[in-house]
């Protein structure tokens, strides 16, 4: 990876980084608790109740990602960001600017 290549995909994992941190702003405010006092009728409130949980699914998705994109970034500078933490060869650079929090090729990743 040459130093181009490099600087970009530092841009991308940077905003990477602000979008799932809105995304993760957004995404708490969907898991506040569902007060019983709301008379939204039965039905409504299996329905909030469902959307809450899938909404907490996506955040710990969404603070997982963000630290990996974080450590991403610390090791952008290090002589092994860029190689497969399995087989130690080079992870594409398409993959990398596609899913810059990679630490594996695809064909380990796939194992």
């Amino acid at each position: 990876m040459n130093a181009v290549e490099k600087e970009e995909l530092r841009i991308k994992i940077e905003e990477k980084i602000k979008q799932t941190e809105q995304e993760i702003i957004e995404l708490e405010e969907l898991t506040k608790p569902i007060s019983p006092e709301n008379s939204i009728g039965r039905i409504s409130r299996m329905d909030a109740i469902n959307n809450k949980s899938v909404a907490e699914a996506t955040l710990r998705a969404s603070r997982k990602k963000l630290a990996s994109l974080k450590f991403a970034l610390s090791k952008i500078d290090t002589p092994e960001f860029g190689k497969c933490s399995a087989c130690k060869n080079p992870i594409p650079t398409a993959r990398l600017l596609y899913m810059p929090e990679s630490t594996r090729c695809v064909r380990c990743a796939d194992r």
